[in-house]
């Protein structure tokens, strides 16, 4: 998950991932927090496409780092307007004494998904989606070079109990598998595609901005990835006919055919804004053998599942949706 102007997340799966439970109820049986705060640098800043840029990161404490999931979620904590972390409140219980801080005395903090966690060379690789649109990620990652210091919020391998911040979990059953989503969902799509079993029927939509934004995928027998360019047209515009085209063609049991052109568009995005932003079904068998994934920009994800469920008469149970961020509008903190 990867966006300069910040991410619309709901309260409830911001604060899930922050840790604003009691304490007690975040340490497994050896005292280990599920979530913790992580010092890292930057060892590595990779030019990827003309809209990615993928930073690697080092330190010791990434040895403790985990690897919850193709789709795993971090927070990065980007220095303040000083260049430093002088009011972030220090240990695992950051979430409300930083909320508690006034606007202006507040470290920048954004949802992004890890794109590798290699523990062992005690690395992070996160991709960065460029907006252009002068946020605190955007303005940091453009001018970031080696040896930058930044703060991480994941989940730390010597947990005892479960942790949360990973969505992609299929059913078991599911054969025919759609995920799908635009550029802020490109990493986790990468990453869910790259660790497919072979011998599913799977299909992978990455609506991008620009043609030489498609990246070579290393993808199982099965998995077929498609970019889809936008060339200046709306969020979603080339998703939605995509989606709509792949889902009727896994359910019905033959191969997907991308439209070339658009014919249908979507409703402008950010409409219905009472609606959900985040739903996960629950483990239970699927339905018919689908599944499907749906992230990205909040009113194009809610077209894509009422299409779905509502038009296709999906289960409920087996879309998962997520709007990572909403067209004009901040992270929610």
């Amino acid at each position: 998950m990867t966006i300069g102007a910040g991410l619309g997340l709901s309260g409830g799966s911001l604060a899930a991932l922050a840790g604003t439970r009691h304490h007690e109820d975040h340490l497994g049986a050896a005292g280990v927090p599920a979530y913790r705060p992580f010092h890292v640098r930057v060892e590595r800043v990779t030019r990827l496409t003309p809209s990615f840029v993928r930073v690697t990161f080092g330190g010791d404490d990434l040895c403790c780092l985990a690897a919850g999931g193709s789709d795993q979620r971090i927070k990065l904590v980007f220095p303040d307007r000083d260049g430093g972390y002088a009011t972030f409140p220090a240990g695992e219980d950051w979430w409300e004494p930083w909320r508690a801080l006034p606007p202006e005395r507040r470290n920048p903090v954004r949802t992004y998904t890890a794109r590798a966690v290699r523990p062992r060379r005690r690395e992070l690789d996160v991709d960065f989606a460029l907006h252009g649109d002068g946020g605190p990620a955007s303005r940091w990652v453009l001018g970031a070079g080696r040896g930058a210091p930044l703060l991480v919020i994941g989940p730390d391998s010597r947990h005892a109990g479960p942790t949360a911040g990973a969505e992609w979990s299929p059913p078991r059953g599911a054969a025919r598998l759609l995920a799908a989503g635009d550029e802020t969902a490109a990493p986790a799509l990468s990453a869910i595609a790259e660790a497919l079993p072979e011998g599913l029927d799977a299909r992978v939509l990455i609506e991008v901005p620009d043609p030489a934004d498609a990246m070579p995928l290393d993808v199982p027998r099965g998995v077929r990835v498609t970019w889809l360019p936008r060339r200046g047209a709306r969020h979603g515009d080339l998703l939605v006919p995509a989606v709509r085209a792949a889902a009727r063609a896994l359910r019905a049991g033959r191969a997907a055919a991308v439209p070339a052109e658009v014919a249908d568009l979507p409703p402008r995005p950010g409409a219905g804004d009472d609606e959900p932003l985040w739903e996960v079904p629950g483990e239970r068998a699927a339905d018919d053998g689908f599944y499907a994934w749906l992230a990205g920009e909040a009113g194009v994800v809610k077209t894509l599942r009422r299409h779905l469920v509502g038009e296709l008469g999906v289960d409920r149970r087996s879309v998962a949706f997520m709007g990572y961020w909403r067209l004009g509008r901040p992270e929610i903190d």
